[in-house]
């Protein structure tokens, strides 16, 4: 068995900790990067029923009045 003197644990965990940032770093600008390209993901979409038919009723209304 090898025995390790404390500063090169002390280098091996320094080095998987700056691994391990790298890699939250690169999924952090890979999300971002899909984030961006999927503009539909960020609208506003009704959540209950009432709503829907709320906000159905209000574009139906705002297109009827355009059209007179």
């Amino acid at each position: 068995m090898r025995h390790t003197t404390d500063a090169e644990r002390a280098r091996l965990r320094q080095s998987l900790v700056g691994n391990f940032l790298l890699l939250l770093f690169g999924l952090g600008v890979l999300g971002f990067l899909v984030a961006i390209d999927r503009a539909d993901w960020f609208t506003l979409r009704p959540v209950s029923g009432t709503s829907v038919a709320l906000s159905h009723a209000a574009t139906a209304a705002h297109g009827d009045s355009a059209k007179r």
